[in-house]
């Protein structure tokens, strides 16, 4: 009887063992699925949902006079869109026109001329609703800051000491274009032609200028601002030549519409106005 009550309770102590074993080892389960869980739900959360923007290189036809202020907006630009490139091709704007209406990439034309714009307008690779006259400027004439000889008028040029006068290719450079109205206006145009060098852009009427390979240069006035070599001879009269006006554009082409249609956007805000304005353009009203 004995020995039966020793193995009976001896069985009982058996299962009670086990059951406690059993009891921790859900405890121990369910407190890992507890924190496997937690830990993939912060996972989850900490993991950004938003994807990265997509990179996206722009390339603006801008002509050559408005270099200065594009790079500084260049920068302020890609600071705030980091996923924007800009890549600007500068030039005189009738060969940007061209190189356009030949199919050469571009997403944007900022032209100095209201003729080129109207010319892509009319062959229908800028929509006329998506440009604007942005900017003005004025025609200037720059000599040497050292330069000896006064000139205060177009009828200067005509004197003796004036050597070389630089003028944009006026069929492709919209400021030697206004220079030869002037010019026109004044009874100069041929009288000069002897002593005329003609450059591919302003910007080269300008180093032509600096470098003393001319006496005198039609150059505008944001152009001048631009460089401590050359000085203002004179502002040339204005009812003389067409209003410079700066048209902009978003070219039908573009594989970028959006980003296209956001920097053209930005470019007409008072942000990018004011650098504009800082490098000698005026706003018109």
């Amino acid at each position: 009887m004995f020995k039966k009550m020793k193995g009976y309770m001896f069985l009982c102590a058996f299962v009670i063992v086990a059951l406690v074993a059993a009891g921790c080892g859900n405890g121990q389960n369910t407190q890992a699925n507890e924190s496997n869980a937690a830990q993939a739900t912060a996972t989850a959360t900490a993991e950004p949902s938003v994807q990265p923007l997509e990179s996206v290189e722009l390339t603006i036809s801008a002509a050559a006079s408005m270099t200065d202020a594009l790079k500084e907006i260049q920068t302020a630009y890609q600071t705030i869109h980091p996923n924007i490139t800009l890549s600007f091709n500068f030039g005189a704007s009738g060969a940007l026109q061209q190189q356009i209406e030949q199919g050469a990439p571009a997403d944007l034309f900022l032209s100095a001329a209201v003729k080129n714009m109207t010319a892509l307008i009319d062959k229908e690779l800028i929509d006329a609703n998506q440009q604007v006259n942005l900017l003005a400027n004025e025609l200037v004439v720059v000599i040497p800051t050292d330069a000896k000889t006064a000139i205060e008028s177009v009828n200067d040029l005509t004197k003796a000491e004036v050597k070389t006068v630089a003028i944009g290719i006026p069929e492709s450079v919209p400021a030697g274009n206004y220079a030869k109205e002037a010019l026109t206006s004044a009874n100069l145009w041929d009288a000069l032609q002897s002593k005329s060098v003609q450059a591919k852009d302003v910007r080269q009427v300008l180093q032509y200028v600096e470098t003393g390979n001319a006496d005198a240069g039609f150059v505008y006035k944001t152009d001048a601002l631009t460089s401590e070599q050359v000085k203002i001879a004179f502002t040339v009269d204005a009812s003389s030549y067409k209003a410079i006006q700066y048209p902009i554009g978003i070219v039908k082409a573009t594989k970028h519409s959006k980003e296209a249609e956001e920097f053209y956007t930005y470019l007409q805000s008072q942000e990018a106005l004011d650098v504009f304005v800082k490098y000698g353009f005026s706003v018109p009203n």
